[in-house]
């Protein structure tokens, strides 16, 4: 009796395991920023967007809180704290750069500080800046971003700080050895809600690039 019922329960924990495996990639099948492959090299690919708009919160705090207020911040935008009271679909992924700062001498200079940070949803493109529901906070911006070529990294699992740090370096490494001009500082996409497996997750971390090489 005691063996049936242990079987019972490693069944039971079989099937919620095999649930949150399957339900990251299930809720993340929605509508990703369209775009044109130009090149792949393993697990760097270099990509022209088109354009579109974003929803988007700058935040300050270390990364992994920031993201999460940025997240809630824009999150409630689209569940309907908006001027049409309107459910804006949900996209993929989420989004986070650090702030760029502007130096008051010569030269320009353009430096990502780690404190600020602009956490970013693409939204639908069926939308235009004319039709999508303007927001009723004034944190959350609406931004059209024109076309533009980003060289992207993509991996799986948790994304922490020594991860990212290490894609970020094999990306910088690829754009110099292809000659590339950088014209951003990295971008973090993040595919998956928090709860999806880890090697089930999709994250990418990007680089604006001049398309004239």
């Amino acid at each position: 009796m005691r063996r049936k019922y242990m079987w019972w329960i490693l069944g039971i924990l079989g099937v919620i395991l095999l649930g949150a495996a399957l339900w990251g990639p299930i809720v993340s099948n929605v509508e990703h920023p369209k775009y044109t492959l130009v090149e792949r090299d393993g697990n760097i690919e270099i990509r022209d967007y088109a354009p579109m708009i974003v929803a988007e919160a700058e935040v300050s705090g270390e990364r992994r809180e920031a993201i999460g207020k940025g997240f809630r911040i824009i999150a409630d935008y689209i569940f309907g704290n908006n001027t049409a009271a309107q459910k804006v679909p949900m996209t993929a992924p989420v989004t986070q750069q650090g702030s760029e700062k502007i130096a008051m001498t010569a030269p320009v200079t353009q430096q990502a500080d780690g404190s600020t940070w602009r956490v970013r949803f693409v939204m639908p493109s069926s939308y235009t800046m004319e039709t999508i529901p303007k927001p009723n906070n004034p944190a959350v911006e609406l931004k059209e971003i024109p076309a533009n070529r980003f060289a992207v990294i993509r991996f799986s699992g948790m994304a922490g700080k020594e991860s990212l740090t290490r894609q970020t370096k094999e990306l910088n490494e690829f754009i110099r050895a292809k000659k590339l001009k950088p014209l951003s500082p990295p971008t973090y996409a993040f595919y998956n809600p928090p709860w999806t497996l880890s090697f089930l997750r999709r994250n990418e971390v990007m680089i604006e690039v001049s398309a004239d090489g």
